[in-house]
């Protein structure tokens, strides 16, 4: 059978239709929260707290009619009823899982089976869906040796949990063209690529590339800005041989592709792109007022590369260098939008990472920032602003912790075809 499914955004401003979060992953939250700065957190976050926003998060998303999954719902879903679904969710959990065996002078081989591919299958196949689940979010190693006494094998547990999950934005990409599978520069993320690419395909959206190595790519870093043109950071996390990877394969889908250049700055706090900027509509965004000008020491720059005829010449494909080194908010200015500034004391409280749900309704978390977008004459729109503390703790705001996988668009998306089986 083969199916069609839609993925992909054109603008950052067309109406949201599909988005996955990460709210429901207590287990590896709680070993996150353990210890805040070795699991990438700013700050302490108390869980209770954290949870009670996520789920205020949830419900703003689903009353402007937004389809919203969780991770934990999609790793879940199907497995009660299905075979297949319950295979696959096993199977992730016996790859995630590691076993290791550390000999003593006069083990028997029983021993040794308890550390073995046939033994763990037998316990992933003995297990419930919520551990499963907790299985595939905490990345369990289970180191079994000799004990003297009971069944004569002891176990000591690690735990390499995926604490920062909660950001869905990073993990991947979502282009005109659909899905790219990102890269991630931390240690503590690398798993984060596998369990989304799991959850993409088990919603039936096709994945169209994915970044390898040596190459780096976040998605805080993307903006989708319409047909003609999107930005893509580049600095402390995304690598600019990972945006030329993309354009060789041509991924993006748009004319022209702005990348814009951390050179100067390279702060933890303004890590991604959109931590420092945001699209409000087609005529205004918004800008991290100390970078903005050609004599600023945080300034970005912008190289702009523009469709051309394919030629197997070309290293990067269809696309060709039109423009270097345009000063980042000079550059905007001429793409016909206005620049609302966002003070440092302000950027620091997450005031660009606002989330657009399209049709003029933004999502903040800062009021302040909030009620400066409000009060411009730049903006039409509606601004709406939760509490969102104890998730901004963890060094992220709503943008962040959300991946939009589809918005409307007023043409129609490529239709890709997928293969569902027989």
């Amino acid at each position: 059978v083969v199916g069609c499914m839609e993925s992909g955004q054109e603008h950052e401003i067309y109406r949201a239709r599909e988005i996955v979060i990460c709210g429901r992953a207590t287990a590896s939250k709680a070993m996150g929260a353990l210890h805040p700065a070795g699991a990438l957190y700013e700050k302490p976050v108390n869980l209770e707290r954290l949870q009670q926003q996520h789920a205020v998060f949830r419900g703003k998303l689903e009353a402007h009619g937004i389809l919203v999954h969780d991770v934990g719902d999609i790793l879940a879903k199907d497995v009660d009823t299905s075979v297949g679904a319950r295979m696959d969710l096993e199977d992730l959990a016996f790859r995630t899982l590691t076993y290791i065996y550390e000999p003593s002078p006069g083990d028997d081989t029983k021993l040794e089976s308890y550390a073995s591919d046939r033994y763990k299958r037998l316990v992933v196949e003995a297990m419930s869906v919520p551990q499963l689940v907790d299985v595939v979010l905490t990345c369990p190693t289970v180191t079994v040796k000799r004990s003297l006494r009971d069944t004569g094998a002891t176990a000591s547990y690690a735990f390499d949990p995926l604490s920062n999950l909660i950001f869905t934005r990073d993990q991947q990409i979502t282009t005109r063209k659909g899905i790219v599978m990102s890269r991630l520069r931390s240690e503590q993320r690398c798993r984060e690529v596998d369990v989304m690419e799991f959850c993409w395909k088990k919603l039936g959206h096709v994945i169209i590339g994915k970044i390898p190595e040596p190459f780096y790519l976040e998605g805080g870093d993307f903006f989708p800005a319409g047909p003609d043109l999107c930005y893509i950071g580049v600095g402390p996390r995304t690598t600019v041989d990972a945006v030329f990877y993309m354009m060789k394969n041509n991924w993006f889908g748009t004319r022209r592709i702005a990348i814009v250049r951390d050179d100067f700055d390279r702060s933890q706090e303004r890590m991604h792109l959109d931590t420092v900027f945001n699209i409000l509509s087609d005529s205004c965004c918004l800008m991290f007022e100390e970078m903005m000008g050609k004599d600023k020491a945080k300034r970005r720059m912008v190289d702009e590369y523009t469709m051309t005829d394919f030629t197997e010449e070309n290293p990067l494909g269809f696309y060709s260098l039109s423009r270097h080194d345009v000063e980042f908010s000079e550059y905007v200015g001429e793409q016909g939008l206005n620049i609302i500034p966002i003070a440092s004391e302000d950027q620091l409280e997450y005031g660009c990472n606002i989330l657009n749900l399209g049709d003029g309704i933004i999502l903040s978390v800062h009021r302040p920032s909030a009620r400066r977008i409000a009060r411009s004459k730049f903006f039409n729109g509606s601004v709406e602003c939760i509490e969102f503390s104890s998730v901004t703790a963890m060094y992220g705001a709503v943008h962040c912790a959300s991946q939009v996988v589809v918005r409307s668009s007023p043409a129609p998306l490529t239709c890709i075809p997928v293969s569902r089986g027989h």
